[in-house]
């Protein structure tokens, strides 16, 4: 889920409409949705407050007036490479894991005496 300060695009009929940023997320009188103050970034600024559930944070589509909507985060390059080298790195620390089940030890000492 996005949270503040997050910059998202917002996709206007299947297609990329503008970008903003999320001031401010409280929650509405309805129990799961919430006011989301954006910033868009056009010139000059604007200010919209719309009112969204979490599945719509969380990228679902919705409608405004018949016109379909989407809001996605936009990750920066620099922090997406560095989520998938984490992640290389965490998948061969579980491989080098799971693949030293029960290593054999062998002893130097015992393999000089033959």
């Amino acid at each position: 889920m996005v949270t503040t300060h997050d910059i998202v695009l917002i996709n206007v009929d299947n297609k990329p409409g503008f970008y903003a940023r999320i001031e401010e997320l409280t929650p509405d009188v309805k129990p799961g949705w919430w006011q989301v103050r954006l910033m868009v970034f056009t010139f000059p600024l604007q200010m919209f407050t719309w009112i969204l559930d979490e599945f719509q944070l969380d990228g679902a589509d919705f409608t405004m007036g018949g016109t379909p909507i989407r809001m996605e985060q936009v990750v920066p390059p620099v922090e997406q490479e560095q989520l998938q080298e984490g992640r290389g790195e965490k998948e061969q620390q579980e491989r080098a894991a799971h693949n030293s089940g029960n290593p054999k030890v062998i002893s130097l000492s015992d393999r000089r005496k033959k």
